[in-house]
């Protein structure tokens, strides 16, 4: 068997296990190849198509019973794959995970690198807030991709902050991020020009629904419901905006993701005025708020 015939063969196991997908990968095949290669300890980038001569290197026994030990672990226990590997991917960059946080995948992290946001920036933008940090990857990409700003990264969750710690180091950037345990803003002090945000906004009908890989991430860090509301998924999202505005600057904006809860959003917070923002998603899933647009929307 070759390298291409053990992925295709591991595709074919995930597929009729039923296994589910959006950890880094949205396909069978994907995920087969993610789980094959760091078996086998290949890189990731591997070429695996019909004509690459590396899709065509033997594979040894032992090295099959190690993919398939993987692979069995990953339909077995239906933890995302990179709880297995102890690695995600954002926008190519590595991160350390493990079960202490999501897997990594906002869409805030495409913002950041392609510039989607950079139009409401100033050139005095120097303090960012990652807030509800997890891993840190969020607060991690801000720092590489604006060399001259400062990060915190804040998280209500000791263990998240712990993972965060370890991501910092990994890409060397103590001097630059801070880390602050804080349930919201609580203990979060100053202003900040940028504000990022991917908060717990499950709503409690798509709670129930979760395949068992997103039940096998921190409870915390996915569901919106935990403050008594209506089940909207909009219980941190409610505090979050009623008090943010006073932790930007003047001319600072907070960049808040909400996946596919649009329509509970907009009919928690009518009166407020936001900007949505392009991503591979689309147009509804992250979106913008001026500083003067929370002002307005608190002054009411």
């Amino acid at each position: 068997m070759n390298l291409a015939q053990l992925v295709e063969e591991s595709a074919r196991q995930l597929q009729d296990a039923g296994v589910s997908f959006g950890h880094g990968t949205t396909n069978a095949r994907d995920e087969a190849a993610w789980l094959v290669l760091h078996a086998l300890g290949l890189p990731l980038d591997t070429p695996l198509g019909d004509d690459d001569e590396a899709s065509k290197r033997p594979v040894a026994q032992v090295e099959q019973a190690q993919a398939a030990t993987l692979l069995g672990a990953r339909i077995a226990t239906r933890k995302p794959a990179a709880y297995l590997t102890r690695e995600a991917w954002l926008q190519g960059v590595s991160f350390y995970v493990d079960e202490r946080v999501i897997v990594p995948r906002s869409l805030i992290a495409e913002l950041l690198v392609y510039g989607g946001i950079d139009y409401w920036l100033q050139e005095t933008t120097r303090k960012v807030l990652d807030l509800c940090t997890g891993n840190g990857s969020l607060g991690i990409l801000a720092a590489m991709v604006f060399p001259d700003v400062e990060v915190t990264g804040a998280d209500i969750s000791a263990d998240a902050l712990a993972v965060a710690r370890i991501n910092v180091e990994k890409h060397a950037l103590q001097d630059r991020i801070t880390l602050v345990q804080s349930d919201g803003l609580q203990a979060v002090n100053g202003k900040f020009d940028l504000i990022l945000c991917n908060p717990p906004y499950v709503n409690a009908q798509s709670m129930a629904s979760l395949p068992a890989e997103y039940l096998a991430e921190p409870f915390i860090a996915l569901d919106g419901n935990q403050a008594g509301g209506t089940g909207d998924g909009m219980d941190f999202v409610r505090s979050l905006l009623a008090t943010v505005g006073d932790s930007l600057s003047a001319d600072g904006v907070l960049v808040l993701e909400i996946g596919n809860e649009r329509a509970f959003f907009e009919a928690a917070f009518e009166a407020l005025e936001v900007i949505w923002l392009e991503t591979s998603a689309g147009e509804d899933q992250v979106l913008l708020v001026t500083y003067d647009a929370l002002r307005r929307f608190q002054a009411r």
